[in-house]
């Protein structure tokens, strides 16, 4: 069971949390927190603070976070002012600041300092939450983490080690389990072999909790969060989005790379290799089936599961005769993006250009420089991809056609289709994304 930060944001939502595990105890759950909601925020704050000589500053914004923690503390244990976690707290706000100080004076590598602090937001909710079910007559072990995962030593984005990481999962966990006690691990960290803390990058907290299931082949993976499951469209376009039931880990991968951030492909993959199911829950409406990721799942009837978007693109058009007829072209795009490591969404090409799209990129006058050489580059901005997604999608005759004529008043810019078999991608205006979204949402569901 992993608890996403809005899940464990304050005393009402930590209630809620007892109830969800109290509920599951025969299931002999494993626990998996994000840092309390702004937490890692407000941690890699203080970070760039501390790195810019404003140690005072960044020490003093870390304060409102802890009393954060304090007020939950305070709730579960009004009459122990010496409880457990206040020790951890106390320990941990002194390690912040060495750390904070660290940065300031630069004495270590800057990115193995940046995962040391922002480490501390899944710290201290796993001890906290243990500590909280504990109050709650639930049989709670804070077990650290940074004792299970192993990485390499990219830091910010560190890769498990999976063999070292099973046996070690094996060894701490399985015993607890077997004792009757439910394990809580804080999600989002790790370590490498030489014991240093490392982070396992974006969605790392569900990353973390697919890693521990797939080493226990545990019976199902629950990612509880602040939303019903994956919605057939944002529900902030749509009030009438509703929760898909079942997507395969093919759709989810789509739709979660396409803008519906609720699930974060990769960050799940050890589960679905090993075959176990995925479900999607909301906190506040536990009792509500979510959305379920399967290995495969049935088309429906309409073909179409969801609609994803994603704003703020670029789309980059690279023109040049050159391509006409001769290989290698493509290859000497590619290693532009390559060498300035920046993803391309989408990809369209005709004998003598190529059209692609960017994700918000920070370097792209440099990857604009050396597209340069190979062929003439119009930059665009103010884009936006909507991608379409169902199971047996490219196979279905005449509906992409349906797609289009549903928005036949809408200039569409780029269109990606048959890469994938489950999805339909185009590029509109920036400001054509609510309305295509609606009319596509009213024609198909």
């Amino acid at each position: 069971m992993k608890f996403g930060g809005t899940s464990v944001g304050d005393v009402a939502a930590f209630e809620r949390v007892c109830g969800i595990v109290s509920d599951q105890l025969g299931k002999k759950p494993v626990v998996v927190t994000s840092a309390m909601t702004k937490v890692t925020d407000a941690l890699l704050a203080a970070f760039e603070m501390a790195r810019k000589d404003d140690l005072a500053e960044a020490v003093a914004s870390l304060e409102p976070h802890f009393e954060r923690h304090i007020a939950i503390t305070s709730a579960y244990f009004p009459d122990d002012k010496e409880n457990v976690f206040h020790n951890e707290l106390r320990l941990a706000r002194a390690e912040i600041k060495d750390l904070l100080t660290r940065a300031a004076r630069r004495s270590l590598p800057l990115q193995m300092l940046k995962d040391a602090i922002v480490s501390y937001g899944e710290q201290l909710s796993s001890r906290l939450l243990a500590e909280v079910l504990k109050a709650r007559g639930i049989p709670a072990r804070a077990v650290d983490s940074r004792r299970l995962i192993v990485t390499d030593d990219e830091f910010g984005a560190a890769q498990p080690i999976i063999d070292e990481t099973n046996d070690l999962i094996d060894l701490e966990i399985t015993p607890l389990i077997d004792a009757g006690e439910v394990p809580v691990l804080g999600g989002f960290i790790a370590a490498n072999r030489g014991g240093e803390t490392t982070t396992l990058g974006r969605g790392g907290s569900d990353y973390s909790a697919a890693i521990v299931a797939a080493a226990l082949h545990a019976s199902e993976l629950q990612i509880w969060t602040d939303v019903t499951g994956v919605m057939t469209c944002d529900p902030r376009i749509c009030s009438d989005a509703a929760t898909v039931p079942v997507l395969s880990y093919e759709e989810a991968a789509e739709l979660a790379y396409f803008g519906a951030k609720v699930l974060h492909p990769k960050t799940i993959k050890p589960a679905v290799d090993n075959a176990i199911p995925v479900r999607v829950c909301n906190t506040s409406e536990p009792e509500v089936t979510g959305t379920m990721v399967l290995a495969n799942s049935d088309e429906t009837e309409n073909k179409i599961k969801s609609i994803a978007h994603k704003s703020n693109i670029t789309i980059l058009r690279i023109t040049s005769a050159r391509m006409l007829g001769a290989y290698g072209f493509m290859s000497a795009v590619f290693q532009v993006f390559d060498r300035h490591r920046t993803v391309i969404d989408v990809i369209s090409t005709s004998e003598v250009s190529v059209a692609l799209t960017l994700d918000k990129p920070d370097n792209i006058e440099k990857v604009v420089e050396d597209l340069s050489r190979i062929g003439d580059v119009e930059v665009e901005s103010g884009y936006a991809v909507i991608c379409v997604v169902g199971e047996g999608l490219r196979a279905s005759t005449g509906l992409a056609s349906k797609i289009f004529k549903t928005i036949e008043d809408v200039h569409v810019e780029l269109v990606s289709h048959g890469a994938s078999a489950v999805n339909l991608t185009f590029v509109v205006r920036e400001t054509d994304v609510a309305n295509v979204i609606k009319k596509l949402h009213s024609a198909f569901f």
